[in-house]
């Protein structure tokens, strides 16, 4: 295994000893880097009385879904997937700054009821450096009772990626994957449609080479594309941009546009008034 830092080791440990104190738990598992160190170290420290469940729906790319299953096995912690149907709700659809709520709130209501007769608690891999970001989706865990044993031992984003080299899983390298409505604007309503549009043109210029890589939706079906800044001359060849977009009308959008500031996480909360994220964040 990859050596890791007496202090990371520490909170390695205690991560594993706060989860063997739990009778069973279930582990909130998207198959990102968190998730997957968590549920890692519920299996480690509670064998087959550890049980990681995926929520999915058309916010979550088949790609993610295909993913999920495989690095569980790799894991070998026991796996189940949920149907989740936040789409349905009016709130979510309304895609305000508190959409991850709606979304989040559904998600764990569907483990919670798994977990339920298990008799188990459930753990999400939310960490120290999500305090006090714009995050409402913590605020549904805490409503749900969810515990956070990476938070609570204080491992960082950068320490999680390190425990997860350490534990050699694959995806210790993989950059931050949202769900697909994290991609539509504020104000525009979430849709199946649109969230198919952005899945689509993801998965073309994912084929491409590029990654990181975010495609916006913006009103009046206008895709803002944000790839990294080095990747921005690829855009200066006319037949190459001819083909980039082809596929993203075909894919629905009326406009294609690039976005020369390059890549950015959470480059909509840009368009949140700091009143809005306040009060998104209130508990």
């Amino acid at each position: 295994m990859n050596e890791i830092s007496t202090e990371l080791a520490a909170k390695r440990d205690r991560l594993l000893e706060l989860l063997a104190s739990r009778n069973s738990c279930v582990v909130a598992f998207s198959g990102g880097v968190d998730s997957s160190v968590l549920a890692k170290a519920a299996q480690l420290a509670l064998g087959d009385r550890a049980l990681a469940v995926t929520a999915c729906s058309a916010s979550m790319p088949l790609e993610e879904r295909v993913e999920a299953v495989e690095l569980a096995g790799e894991i070998g912690i026991r796996h189940q997937i949920v149907e989740t149907d936040e789409i349905s709700n009016p709130d979510y659809q309304r895609n305000d700054s508190d959409r991850c709520y709606h979304c989040r709130i559904e998600i764990l209501g569907r483990i919670k009821d798994i977990a339920r007769p298990l008799g188990a608690v459930v753990v999400d891999g939310a960490n120290r450096d999500d305090q006090g970001e714009h995050r409402p989706g913590l605020k549904a865990g805490k409503e749900q009772a969810v515990q956070s044993p990476l938070a609570e031992c204080g491992l960082t984003k950068s320490e999680i990626r390190r425990l997860a080299s350490h534990w050699k899983l694959p995806v210790w390298n993989k950059p931050a994957s949202p769900c697909l409505g994290s991609r539509i604007a504020y104000g525009e309503r979430v849709t199946p449609e649109r969230l198919d549009m952005v899945g689509r043109a993801e998965r073309f210029l994912r084929g491409l080479g590029f990654e990181p890589l975010r495609v916006r939706y913006h009103k009046g079906e206008m895709a803002r594309i944000e790839v990294s800044l080095d990747a921005l001359p690829r855009f200066l060849d006319a037949e190459f941009r001819r083909r980039v977009v082809e596929e993203l009308k075909s894919a629905g959008f009326k406009y294609v546009s690039l976005d020369l500031e390059g890549f950015r996480s959470g480059s909509l909360n840009e368009l949140l008034a700091a009143e809005d994220l306040e009060i998104a964040d209130r508990p």
